[in-house]
């Protein structure tokens, strides 16, 4: 299990059945999404899986010509999902967008705050006179990148965390997948928070619950894959076949390039637009897809 992935669903599909102990997992289908619940109950499973103890939700989406016919339908089935990850204390729910706006495979969560309908600032006179006062406190943020910031974004965020002491952290970052297929049209949500640039090579210091003090969702996209990967795909394409030990080592020599689809503006863009949608319908549950769309083209 050397190849790259931020998904646990492409973890759990590379494990052999005597391996499978400390996790477990569920699947279903609604609408024509695949949608796979992942527990990694203990320390073993952690070892066996290579992730962390936690919930892990995966949806992968049927392919469609047109991601806007069917936004507001997937939006909800993605918000629901959502939901159950999030603390039932209410208050307010700190959204982060992290990656880089300026690089189009890591500018997903940027892009998702954009989107993003921030109540946070809407006080209560304001908030009757515009008929908004009923909605959920909701801050955004984009933290930047280190190279950029010469800030760990971990630790801008728990900057924040003191100050506006949210119930909890949702952030959103692009992902790295070990197939092809799943570029853009697969959505991981998970409860172990996130660990920036790990799908790139660049692992940063972790954001996570231990860290801000407070639950962290972390909901991604993958948007990229290692060219290893991809090189090592098309000769078993091509009918050349590696033995295990062979293809071990390539997977674990050095790793340095990133593919991405040629359109992946156009990837990011339907990404972008789905994400946030679902994350303000679980945020702001009293509101339809067209009404948070309405009001968030107003802002």
């Amino acid at each position: 299990m050397n190849f790259r992935t931020d998904l646990a669903i492409e973890r759990h599909e590379s494990v052999k059945d005597e391996s499978l102990r400390g996790i477990t997992m569920e699947k279903k289908e609604i609408n024509g999404i695949k949608i796979s619940h992942i527990t990694v109950t203990d320390e073993e499973g952690e070892k066996n899986l290579g992730k962390k103890m936690g919930r892990y939700i995966t949806a992968e989406l049927p392919d469609s010509e047109s991601t806007s016919d069917m936004l507001d339908e997937w939006s909800e089935i993605l918000s629901e999902e959502i939901k159950k990850l999030l603390p039932e204390k209410e208050g307010t729910v700190l959204v982060a967008g992290l990656g880089n706006r300026d690089i189009t495979p890591d500018a997903l969560g940027p892009e998702c705050i954009s989107l993003l309908l921030a109540t946070r600032h809407i006080k209560d006179e304001i908030g009757k006179s515009a008929a908004l006062s009923e909605l959920n406190s909701v801050a955004g943020i984009v933290p930047g990148v280190l190279g950029n910031t010469g800030i760990e974004t971990a630790e801008i965020l728990k900057g924040i965390v003191r100050q506006i002491e949210p119930v909890a952290v949702i952030v959103i970052d692009a992902l790295a997948a070990r197939s092809l297929e799943r570029l853009g049209n697969t959505v991981q949500m998970c409860d172990t928070g996130v660990s920036p640039g790990s799908g790139v090579g660049n692992r940063r210091r972790e954001i996570n619950k231990d860290f801000l003090g407070v639950p962290v969702i972390a909901v991604g996209v993958p948007t990229v894959v290692d060219g290893i990967t991809v090189a090592l795909d098309v000769l078993e394409a091509g009918g050349i076949e590696l033995d295990s030990s062979k293809r071990d080592a390539i997977l674990s020599g050095e790793k340095g390039m990133m593919v991405t689809p040629k359109e992946i503006d156009l990837v990011i863009k339907r990404a972008s637009g789905l994400v946030s949608l679902a994350i303000n319908r679980a945020l702001q549950p009293k509101l339809t897809a067209g009404e948070i769309m309405s009001i968030v083209a107003t802002v």
